[in-house]
């Protein structure tokens, strides 16, 4: 099967980025100030999203078309239920980890509550993704949309895809509103735990759905030639990196105020209100897309671009997302995303227990959880150095 290696880099790249940024160290790391969400409200979690999103409507879209929406959607579940098993377990070794290790249920109860075996409303909870411990919540999320996803396939290979966008619309309006609170606030008060927590998630799913079936439309539209990037990304064709770099510029100084306090307090009461990352607020609809059709832009027309500087820029970017190390992270990216979240805790268990790392050792271990993240799937594709057949190459 055709692998998307740019794809495959961008995930990777988000990965290794989302574990620098959860690795949580006495103190802080200035590893943490190396991202792209020091300067605009764009997040690695947002990229991942969306790229899998697209993935699923490229690979699954094409499937459809071939051997029928049946076929097609027995695929997508069939695939989600994988990932259901993969998200459970992760839970369960976290739980089995907390009872062996001395303190662990101390150190690491803001990110679980009280969560143990012998609650089985707790377990009901985490079984129905109605409570996600800290880290492990975009495969839930994933999950999800996974088992919508076939419907939304088939409305855009029918040409539907506007219906799909003003449906998508209108659930981030309603999430944006709160509306889901009708249902959430009563659910939660019947799950809820001695630890005053109920429904615990990181993602308003209303609001986040418009990243990943955002992604998904255009994965089908590019999977059926529908849409001809080619033409779209043009390097004559100077609109949309021009309109991307003004809204990328208004946002930084924004970006920078507000994280810093550098703005009046009813600026930032307001403020706060456009951009609540769990609902995935206008700040966030407004700069995603901004980011993510430059670097499109960048990577599709930047080297046809008759200006040297634009095309070095591109070489650049093409060169760092096509490294040889993110885009084995990308290949197999769901596996590496539930590793990179053992990596965590065990991290955030060893800080907890020793007293406060030098800047240089919280940096030694930041780069060494980097190097380890590869060990899924290093396995994965260790029939590439041992001999034997190749690895089943997940599709999103």
């Amino acid at each position: 099967m055709k692998r998307y290696e740019i794809i495959d880099g961008l995930r990777g790249y988000f990965l290794v980025f989302m574990l620098v940024n959860h690795l949580v160290f006495v103190g802080g790391c200035w590893m943490l100030l190396i991202n792209h969400n020091q300067l605009a409200f764009v997040e690695d979690a947002q990229g991942f999203v969306f790229l899998s999103g697209l993935l699923i409507g490229m690979v699954y879209g094409r499937k459809m078309e071939k051997s029928g929406y049946n076929a097609a959607s027995q695929r997508v579940w069939a695939r989600a239920f994988e990932l259901y098993r993969y998200a459970m377990g992760i839970v369960m070794a976290v739980l089995v980890a907390q009872m062996i290790l001395p303190g662990a249920y101390r150190i690491w109860y803001e990110w679980l509550g009280f969560t143990t075996f012998d609650d089985p409303l707790r377990l009901a909870a985490i079984g129905a993704l109605l409570f996600q411990p800290t880290f492990m919540d975009i495969l839930p999320q994933y999950i999800i949309y996974m088992i919508f996803a076939p419907p939304i396939i088939w409305l855009c290979l029918k040409d539907k895809w506007a219906y799909v966008a003003v449906g998508s619309v209108i659930l981030w309006m309603a999430g944006q509103l709160g509306l889901q609170r009708l249902v959430t606030e009563a659910v939660n008060s019947w799950i809820i735990g001695s630890d005053q927590q109920g429904i615990r998630v990181s993602f308003n799913l209303f609001g986040w759905q418009i990243v990943f079936f955002s992604g998904v439309v255009l994965g089908v539209l590019t999977s059926t030639r529908k849409i001809d990037w080619s033409r779209i990304f043009n390097p004559r064709a100077t609109v949309i990196p021009k309109l991307s770099l003004t809204i990328c510029l208004f946002f930084l100084p924004l970006r920078i105020a507000t994280a810093h306090d550098l703005l009046p307090q009813f600026v930032l009461d307001k403020f706060a209100t456009m951009e609540i990352r769990a609902d995935f607020g206008p700040v966030y609809l407004i700069s995603f897309p901004a980011v993510g059709m430059g670097l499109a832009w960048l990577l599709i027309a930047g080297p046809r671009h008759e200006r040297p500087l634009i095309r070095q820029l591109a070489a650049v970017v093409i060169w760092l997302f096509s490294l040889s190390f993110l885009r084995l992270l990308g290949r197999h990216s769901l596996h590496v995303y539930i590793w990179h979240v053992a990596i965590v805790y065990m991290v955030f268990y060893v800080d907890q227990k020793t007293p406060e790392f030098s800047q240089l050792t919280k940096t030694f271990i930041a780069l060494t959880s980097i190097v380890l993240l590869s060990l899924p799937a290093l396995w994965r594709e260790r029939n590439r150095f041992i001999g034997g057949p190749p690895p089943r190459l997940a599709n999103g």
